[in-house]
């Protein structure tokens, strides 16, 4: 028997839940399925939000022979496979068209491999779409990002969910109750696929559709949390910005969301330490010496109880007075580095270790505590730190 999300998989546009962006009326997908307009192309959203449906609608509109493989099982073999039965099928017919190449978790691919593809994109020998829950920028090469369009696929919301549960309903010819309605789509967190599969799982064990049997088939509810992945840094992201906004309970939740995903305390107290003296500064310098202290605590202890350590700390970066001054003049100076070179340093400044270097004034007039400025001449006038 096949997967509910196999069976209930759309067939047509019509069939498909969300992503309105991409395939309402005008929008790029669907003019690509209804114009028969084709190119290679990136897939990029969380999982279960129509990346694979989408492809295979391509291919089918456009009577393309769909070939699917997986970043994490296939290799170079399988890809020059490919292309070398595209090419006899080219030379038996000419009017054979280009298939598609759906290449699942492309991030999986390594530069090499990447690299290999590069060539059969550009002439057109296949035609490819990969799929990627990583962000292109950071996963895929810049020459096979600059040969593809990006397409960005959206969580499904609260009301595309329930449309799918109503097709569920229509294929097992039962109804939910309400609640177990919301308990759904708020446990699949906008993953379609993972609704689905909560409700296959479900139906096989009890033949009922309740919300006790639902939460029986489920045996342990994880977090979205791929730790080399986006999540993985827009939570990091989100935690560190609400420290800077002080605001405690936004910094608590972010901090729970990392640790109940299973983040390593090393690496938020990491982030700690460094927004102690990127972003209190000299408000609060005793911050620093905190965030050092939770850092070595946390590696002292470990979790469960490392946990509390944060919490402690967190609150306290989240209560104390913030400024940027310090990190805002170091990366001024740190400009000027870049864009002069190496300024000749005052004679004043220089090291006169020698009787050469006294005589060429090396260390002549220095003054340990002085109101002269003493940059190189050329930026004199300059003034990082903003007291």
């Amino acid at each position: 028997m096949q997967p509910l999300a196999v069976t209930l998989r759309p067939q047509t546009l019509a069939e498909f839940s969300g992503q309105e962006h991409l395939v309402g009326k005008d929008k790029p997908l669907r003019k690509i399925i209804e114009e028969s307009k084709i190119f290679s192309m990136i897939f990029w959203g969380p999982p279960g939000v129509g990346k694979t449906t989408l492809a295979r609608l391509i291919a089918k509109t456009q009577d393309r022979e769909f070939i699917e493989m997986s970043a994490v099982s296939a290799g170079k073999n399988d890809v020059r496979q490919v292309i070398e039965s595209t090419r006899q099928q080219h030379q038996l017919t000419q009017s054979y068209k280009t298939p598609i190449l759906f290449l699942d978790e492309i991030h999986r691919f390594n530069k090499l491999q990447q690299d290999f593809l590069l060539p059969y994109v550009e002439d057109g020998t296949i035609i490819l779409i990969g799929a990627t829950t990583e962000n292109p920028s950071f996963e895929i090469i810049s020459p096979l990002l600059s040969r593809t369009r990006v397409f960005v696929l959206k969580q499904f919301t609260e009301k595309e969910l329930l449309e799918i549960i109503k097709k569920v309903e229509k294929h097992f010819k039962k109804k939910f109750k309400k609640a177990a309605k919301e308990w759904l789509v708020s446990y699949s967190n906008g993953d379609a696929r993972k609704l689905l599969t909560i409700v296959d799982n479900t139906f096989e064990l009890y033949e009922s559709l309740e919300i006790d049997s639902l939460k029986q088939a489920l045996q342990s509810q994880h977090l979205r949390y791929d730790k080399q992945g986006e999540e993985h840094y827009d939570t990091i992201s989100a935690f560190i910005k609400s420290m800077r906004a002080s605001n405690t309970d936004a910094a608590l939740y972010y901090l729970a969301r990392m640790v109940n995903a299973g983040e390593k305390p090393e690496f938020i107290a990491r982030r700690m330490v460094v927004f102690a003296s990127e972003d209190i500064g000299l408000a609060q310098p005793t911050a620093l010496v905190v965030a050092n202290t939770v850092f070595d605590a946390v590696h002292k202890i470990g979790y469960p109880e490392a946990q509390i350590n944060l919490a402690h700390g967190v609150a306290y970066l989240c209560k104390a007075k913030k400024d940027r001054s310090a990190y805002n003049a170091y990366f001024k100076a740190l400009d000027d580095v870049k864009k002069h070179g190496n300024l000749p340093i005052p004679l004043e400044l220089r090291n006169a270790p020698t009787k050469l270097m006294k005589k060429l004034d090396y260390g002549k007039g220095y003054k340990m505590y002085t109101n002269k400025n003493l940059l190189p001449e050329k930026l004199k006038n300059k003034k990082y730190h903003q007291e």
